[in-house]
């Protein structure tokens, strides 16, 4: 009988440490997990707040009669495209990552080329509620590149556990998977050339 309760007892204590070892290491995983998805967020927070800001740069701009048309409709149909690729937080792979970050470069690129035309346009640079948005839209800029980097810091920190060993075990069984980063832009390694 002494010798059955022993094996019964080892037998619990041996489950319940394999429990506390994939319990702990689960709930780690999720704790890691929820602030990068909770970042993610804030990063779509910041795009929404650039794109919310589009439709009253171009307003401004039309007011300039000779204004190139061909550029404030890329800029429009930039916004709309940018606007409808969403990603959910739930599936942040590193595949929708980058297919998000295709739709909101394509836009950026569209409002450089506008920043560019306006230089010829020395009234509109001129004008206030111009100067007001362009502002705006430069702190808005940062504060994306400012949400991009918090939340790549936190999938950092949560991939680099999920494929540590035994961690990378766990995270298979319960197909917990590697989150996507933000990156550069292609070609952004390379410095713009200059001509005046």
């Amino acid at each position: 009988m002494k010798k059955i309760l022993i094996i019964t007892g080892g037998i619990l204590v041996l489950l319940f440490a394999i429990y506390q070892l994939f319990a702990g290491k689960y709930n780690t995983m999720v704790e890691l997990s929820e602030p990068a998805t909770s970042q993610w967020a804030n990063v779509q927070s910041a795009y929404q707040r650039r794109a919310d800001l589009i439709p009253n740069i171009v307003n401004t701009v039309k007011g300039y009669a000779e204004f190139e048309k061909s550029t404030l409709t890329a800029v429009v149909e930039a916004r709309a495209k940018a606007t409808s690729m969403t990603v959910d937080a739930s599936n942040l792979n590193p595949e929708n990552i980058q297919k998000f970050q295709a739709a909101q470069d394509g836009l950026s690129g569209a409002l450089s080329r506008l920043l560019v035309t306006i230089e010829k346009y020395p009234d509109l640079k001129a004008n206030q509620n111009f100067l007001e948005l362009q502002s705006q839209l430069e702190g808005t800029e940062n504060r994306i590149n400012v949400e991009r980097n918090r939340f790549n810091e936190l999938v950092k920190e949560y991939n680099t556990y999920i494929k540590k060993f035994p961690n990378n075990l766990i995270a298979g069984l319960f197909n917990m998977e590697r989150k996507g980063y933000f990156e550069a832009a292609a070609g952004s390694e390379k410095a713009p050339e200059v001509k005046f």
